[in-house]
């Protein structure tokens, strides 16, 4: 009789046990995080905070080396300057130089094609008085050299048009596009510049320097990461035999270990979807394991640390 009392006991243990775990879900401390990403591959030249010391927002972590970048930048602020004069002579157009030189090139090409002419007509004139008297091929060398002026002289007269006419107004829209694009150039490059100096952009601690002095991280790579905010939130799995109990904004208790008394929050975020495993993949016993992540706030500020294992339960009615 006694061994029979004792295994029912256990068996009501065990079944008490599992209601707890499944009014509970198990989770962590965690704090809103901020990586900083490296703007260049650039090599690191100083850092100037540790994992874990308190930041203000604005204050230096890290510095990469500016030499490369800030070359780029004088290249891109000639190119915006080469730009601008380039925009600047369309704007002027032809100097009167150049108009003087086309007008003295057709002339030169005219007075040409009026000797050519003049010397075509002369053959054609003997030929038709004296047969054979000139040979065909010499008229129509002639014939051709006649042709060849005129389409010279036709060339320098549309040189000159071209001139006087001055700079389309699509190729000074051109201009004015390519100065645009080497501004824009230079701005990024001078952005890029200032993010070489790494500064907190909130007031936090530091929870990771990963990289070292010296080190030359790859673009995009968290040169820092901070964790920001004046109160941590739980970061729990919600047990399937507990999720249609809770709801975004629903009041919870977070018991943290260590601490005798549970602190008051409400649910932010509740995910809609299992992790791990979808429903649809599982049945019978399996289905009950499933869990849904969903996120805690605190109601009052804390100083409690990240990482700190915690379980939260609904709060009693």
């Amino acid at each position: 009789m006694s061994g029979r009392l004792l295994a029912l006991g256990l068996a009501v243990l065990v079944l008490a046990g599992c209601h707890r775990e499944a009014d509970q879900a198990p989770g962590t401390l965690e704090y809103d995080r901020i990586a900083l990403p490296a703007p260049a591959a650039e090599r690191i030249v100083a850092v100037h905070v540790r994992a874990g010391e308190a930041v203000k927002a604005g204050q230096p972590l890290l510095d990469l080396d500016p030499a490369h970048t800030r070359a780029s930048l004088d290249a891109a602020l000639a190119e915006v300057k080469r730009q601008k004069e380039a925009l600047a002579e369309g704007v002027a157009g032809p100097r009167r130089e150049d108009i003087d030189k086309a007008r003295a090139s057709l002339a030169a090409a005219e007075a040409q094609a009026r000797d050519a002419r003049s010397y075509l007509q002369r053959l054609m004139k003997v030929a038709q008085q004296e047969k054979d008297a000139v040979a065909a091929s010499d008229l129509d060398r002639a014939r051709a050299n006649a042709q060849n002026t005129r389409g010279q002289a036709d060339a320098a007269r549309a040189a000159l048009d071209q001139l006087l006419h001055g700079t389309r107004s699509e190729q000074l829209a051109q201009a004015r596009a390519a100065v645009d694009a080497a501004q824009a150039q230079a701005d990024a490059l001078r952005v890029t510049l200032g993010k070489l100096h790494v500064v907190a952009p909130r007031d936090g601690r530091i929870d990771d320097v990963p990289y070292r002095l010296g080190d030359q991280a790859p673009v995009g790579a968290p040169l820092a990461i901070e964790l920001v905010g004046d109160r941590p939130y739980a970061r729990i799995y919600v047990p399937v035999a507990m999720r249609a109990q809770l709801k975004v904004g629903s009041t919870v208790q977070v018991y943290v270990q260590g601490r005798d008394q549970p602190l008051a929050g409400h649910v932010r975020l509740l995910r809609a979807e299992p992790v791990f495993t979808p429903y649809y993949a599982l049945s019978g016993d399996d289905a009950t394991r499933l869990s849904y992540l969903a996120e805690v706030a605190l109601d009052r500020p804390s100083d409690l640390p990240a990482g700190l294992p915690v379980h939260v339960a609904p709060a009693a009615p």
